[in-house]
């Protein structure tokens, strides 16, 4: 009689599992090996699920669950006894792309019904370890552990194509999506950056730090421009400022806020001259996501456009971004 193949004893699910976070690239990799995803403009979000409760995690992980009750519900009811799920947390237009501008003013006005979870990833399975396992095999076991919430629902499995990274790309631009993240299909899940994952944007857009802001000296307006920054070596390095992107609401929010956290001196390692007249500077304790054109060739960006603050990162995590020539 044939002896039973030996399985791994079931192993204790981490209450946290930092995130497999994607390089910055200039091209999309064009082989059968790659799986490209939309890249959604949202949260980076996790969901731990346990003992039929369920816990909605930031990339930092910060318990989020709260704010994120309606995607929590439907959760809950899947048919594992743990899982934990790695996804984004947008909201969808009418036209089907994302919004971060969209997202954070359904947070602010406590509209949750409104968030989407859109789940590309699968790490634990009822006791099982899976971030060893190649990406194609752990979205086959998460595409059926979805299959059964309603489709249109909140929670929703996020598909991919295989191959054709650069026709892939070309399209998502064409319909105005933000842009892909592509990830190698033999690679398994590796808590840090990495170059198994490749995400391209259509637009130049990133994160960076709020270090001073001006106010603006028309009428009704309180917010003139927001002084931006990253950190390099441990130092915050001047980026230049960006002087639209908010509302006369949204900027009378934001100036209050700035105003509560002011300090006497920049938090800059050094500032242009022509940057310093009128600016008042603050802690560097808030992170912008930011939409420009390109950088100048003094490292300022040029044509910034503020999008909205996260509350997902930290402002130390915030480094010098430049696209890398990846994608063989």
């Amino acid at each position: 009689m044939p002896s039973r193949p030996k399985l791994n004893p079931p192993v204790n699910m981490p209450v946290f599992i930092p995130p497999e976070l994607a390089t910055l690239t200039d091209k999309a990799p064009a082989g059968d090996g790659w799986l490209h995803e939309i890249k959604l403009d949202g949260y980076r979000t996790a969901a731990r699920l346990e003992g039929g409760k369920v816990r909605m995690l930031t990339r930092s992980g910060l318990d989020w669950t709260a704010r994120f009750r309606p995607i929590a519900t439907p959760l809950a009811e899947l048919p594992a006894r743990s899982a934990y799920l790695d996804g984004e947390i947008a909201v969808l237009g009418e036209d089907g792309v994302t919004s971060f501008a969209a997202l954070q003013d359904a947070l602010s006005r406590g509209q949750a019904q409104r968030l989407t979870y859109h789940v590309f990833d699968l790490l634990h399975l009822d006791g099982r370890d899976l971030t060893g396992l190649p990406l194609v095999e752990r979205k086959a076991l998460l595409q059926p552990l979805l299959a059964g919430l309603p489709k249109g629902g909140p929670v929703r499995y996020s598909d991919h194509v295989q191959g054709q990274g650069p026709a892939f790309f070309a399209q998502a631009c064409k319909h105005k999506l933000e842009g892909i993240v592509s990830k190698r299909a033999a690679a398994p899940y590796r808590s840090r950056r990495t170059e198994d994952w490749l995400k391209l944007k259509c637009l130049s857009r990133q994160e960076f730090v709020i270090g001073g802001w001006m106010a603006s000296d028309k009428p009704g307006r309180a917010l003139r421009s927001l002084l931006l920054g990253y950190y390099q070596g441990g130092k915050l390095v001047f980026a230049g400022k960006a002087g639209t992107g908010f509302g006369l609401a949204a900027g009378r929010e934001l100036a209050e806020r700035l105003a509560k956290i002011e300090r006497d001196t920049p938090p800059f390692v050094a500032v242009p001259r022509a940057y310093q007249r009128g600016a008042r500077w603050v802690d560097p304790r808030l992170v912008a996501e930011v939409t420009f054109s390109t950088w100048t060739a003094d490292n300022l960006l040029r044509h910034p456009s503020f999008e909205g603050l996260r509350e997902d990162k930290p402002a130390r995590e915030v480094k010098f971004e430049r696209p890398s020539h990846k994608g063989s």
